[in-house]
């Protein structure tokens, strides 16, 4: 039933000398509500900030240091999911959760999963990078069986992949000292290894043909509920409540990201890879909250104790009566308002400075 369904809906998209075609009397072969079929599919891979724990299957057991209810309401309130709406590709399916239709293939699929490191994990039910890169190439594999070689290669091409990671390499790996992690590198060894192996990931996909990426950066850590609450002691806090020491990390990180960027942008004129810095743009609201309608920069919405970060996110009961007052929902996790913020940002330049570049996601979507 799956071979048949996919191979329906590859010849509804595939012209007679194995191109791919925009039906205008048809809007569900568009791919998006704009009118153009530019960009077919978003393909997604990251940690906790493109997955509420629905495509983890451990996630319910892995509560140590993140919430049962990770997200204000689902995964569609996260950022990626955002600007795939502003896209018109509103249908991503999660790769753990596939029904064996190909309605969600087409418009692509989150391989995302909270809790996934960039480095792997000791523990089994912690995905990595190269675990969801593998699962990538699996799908590449099942287009190129099921269409044409040149149609596989040109939707390839033609697709946005977003990646997301390094985050809860830092909260578990570096922060939690895992394997002694903390010991063995310095804050600048550790974003190295890290970067190197995204950079190693980019170019793997290059050379599978992808040519449109977008890079998320990470989120200033050294802000949210749950550090500031394990750290605040240790370390010292700005005039903002951020933890300067653990938000440094974070920016060595992002830094040497970005500047990998632009050198595979050079390396690679054909492709186009955006990075977009998570960690300026919430800067920018926890800098001026009220500004941007936010009367809680410091306490999660959701969860208990000192800044709600002592007992996390068990029940959506737990939660504050106004979610969207607050910039932090749980432990580490940003609102829904906040990803709204940053996705204005990432697609057009609006609402906060442009936090993407070369390029916003915009203008990768019609290029």
């Amino acid at each position: 039933m799956f071979l048949v369904s996919f191979l329906a809906i590859s010849m509804s998209l595939i012209s007679t000398n194995g191109q791919f075609i925009t039906d205008k009397s048809n809007p569900s072969l568009m791919g998006n509500g704009n009118g153009s079929s530019l960009v077919p599919a978003m393909y997604i891979m990251g940690d906790s900030s493109v997955d509420c724990g629905e495509n983890n299957p451990f996630y319910p057991f892995l509560h140590r240091t993140f919430s049962l209810v990770p997200c204000d309401g689902s995964d569609n309130t996260l950022l990626p999911y955002l600007l795939a709406e502003k896209m018109g590709l509103l249908n991503t399916s999660l790769f753990f959760g596939q029904d064996g239709s190909i309605e969600g293939i087409r418009y692509g699929l989150n391989y995302g999963s909270a809790h996934s490191t960039i480095i792997k994990s000791e523990s089994q039910s912690h995905q990595s990078l190269n675990q969801q890169l593998r699962q990538v190439f699996e799908t590449f594999q099942l287009l190129q069986l099921q269409l044409s070689e040149e149609t596989a290669q040109h939707f390839i091409r033609s697709s946005i992949f977003y990646l997301s990671f390094g985050r809860d390499d830092y909260v578990d790996l570096f922060l939690g000292n895992s394997s002694g992690i903390m010991l063995k590198y310095s804050g600048q060894e550790f974003a190295r290894i890290l970067v190197n192996q995204i950079v190693h990931a980019i170019r793997s996909l290059y050379d599978a043909n992808v040519r449109k990426i977008v890079c998320m950066g990470i989120l200033p850590l050294g802000c949210t509920p749950r550090t500031v609450s394990d750290w605040h002691n240790a370390t010292a806090v700005d005039g903002r409540g951020c933890l300067e020491e653990i938000n440094e990390l974070v920016l060595q990180y992002n830094i040497m990201l970005d500047e990998h960027i632009i050198e595979l942008n050079s390396e690679y004129p054909d492709a186009q890879i955006i990075f977009c810095d998570a960690y300026q743009g919430i800067m920018e609201i926890i800098a001026n909250p009220l500004l941007f309608g936010f009367e809680d920069s410091k306490n999660a919405c959701c969860g208990l104790g000192l800044h709600g970060a002592i007992i996390s996110c068990l029940s959506a009961a737990m939660a504050c009566n106004q979610p969207s007052a607050f910039v932090w929902w749980d432990l580490y996790n940003p609102s829904q308002r906040v990803n709204s913020f940053l996705a204005d940002s990432a697609w057009s330049g609006q609402s906060l400075s442009g936090i993407c570049s070369p390029i916003t996601v915009q203008d990768l979507f019609y290029s």
